[in-house]
């Protein structure tokens, strides 16, 4: 029989950032990253690289063991996962670990983005394989998905 592993993945570095009221500078967030892989998390996701100038420069000067991982969107509607700017920051940072959010909802994909359906999905899909043929670990962020499974599970 083999045994299952459970792997750790922290967002206080991004999602605990927007609580209102928190403001974490490089040096809270250099602190912060330190203690969790002290604590054995095996993933930390560092923020987005590229959105501020404080997430920007922590992937700078960033020292951890854990797997740090960038977070970012997928690429935008109009254009490729190689010509996407925003989707270039987050590989610019260096990390071998990245997260990737889409959406996974109807109603947020055709009002928020404007896109169909099947557009959305390549976009997911193209955002991905692009970040795998850049050798690094792709991991997704399905974004409203239990919302999005309920109003559509298909």
């Amino acid at each position: 029989m083999s045994k299952e592993r459970l792997y750790i993945f922290d967002t206080t570095l991004r999602d605990g950032a927007q609580t209102q009221g928190v403001d974490f500078s490089i040096d809270d967030k250099l602190k912060i990253s330190s203690s969790l892989d002290d604590l054995g998390v095996d993933y930390i996701e560092g923020g987005w690289p590229g959105a501020n100038p404080t997430d920007t420069t922590f992937f700078e000067t960033y020292r951890t063991n854990a797997n740090l991982v960038a977070f970012g969107m997928t690429k935008r509607s109009g254009r490729s996962a190689e010509n996407d700017d925003v989707l270039a920051s987050v590989l610019n940072a260096g990390t071998k670990k990245i997260c990737l959010v889409g959406k996974t909802h109807d109603f947020h994909v055709k009002t928020a983005l404007g896109i169909s359906l099947n557009e959305n999905i390549e976009a997911i899909q193209q955002s991905i394989s692009h970040v795998v043929s850049k050798g690094r670990e792709a991991i997704f962020d399905a974004e409203h998905f239990f919302d999005g499974y309920k109003a559509n599970p298909k």
